[in-house]
C-alpha cells in the first residue's frame, strides 16, 4: 500500500521547477457512470507519482457539458513520459485500473494533448493591496 508520506512527498513535484511539458487528456465518459469515472481517477493519484508523473489533478464535469472530464499530467521531458509509460505498464495497480475501465465502459473516447509549460504564467497570485 502506498504510505501517506511517499504521497505527500510525490505530489510535492507538481510544484518544482523541473516540470516542463504536461500531458493534457480530454476523456469524453458516460455521464450515468460519473462515480465509476471518479474511482478510476483517485487510483491514478496513488499510481502515477509512484510511477513517476507528477499528477497535476483529474476534473469531473459539474455544470454545462456533462459528458467530458480531464487528467493532467506532467513531465520534466518526454523522456521523462517514456520512463513513467515503462514504469505503468509494470505497475499492477495501474494495470488492473485499465483493465476494470475497460471492462465497464465508462471511457468512451480519450484524447491526449501535449502542451508546454509556460513558466511564467505558473503560480501567479495577486498581491496583498
Amino acid at each position: 500500500m502506498f504510505r501517506p508520506i511517499a504521497k505527500q512527498a510525490q505530489r510535492s513535484r507538481v510544484d518544482s521547477e523541473g516540470m516542463n511539458i504536461t500531458c493534457f487528456i480530454r476523456y469524453q465518459i458516460d455521464p450515468f457512470q460519473r462515480a465509476e469515472f471518479q474511482r478510476y481517477a483517485e487510483v491514478w493519484a496513488e499510481v502515477i507519482p509512484r510511477c513517476g508523473g507528477a499528477l497535476i489533478g483529474y476534473f469531473l464535469p459539474l455544470e454545462g457539458t456533462n459528458d467530458i472530464a480531464w487528467g493532467l499530467i506532467g513531465f520534466e521531458s518526454l523522456a521523462a513520459y517514456e520512463r513513467y509509460r515503462a514504469a505503468l505498464r509494470a505497475d499492477p495497480q495501474g494495470r488492473a485500473n485499465f483493465e476494470w475501465a475497460q471492462r465497464q465502459r465508462f471511457i468512451l473516447r480519450e484524447e491526449r494533448t501535449w502542451l508546454e509549460d509556460v513558466e511564467a504564467t505558473r503560480r501567479v497570485t495577486l498581491s496583498p493591496s
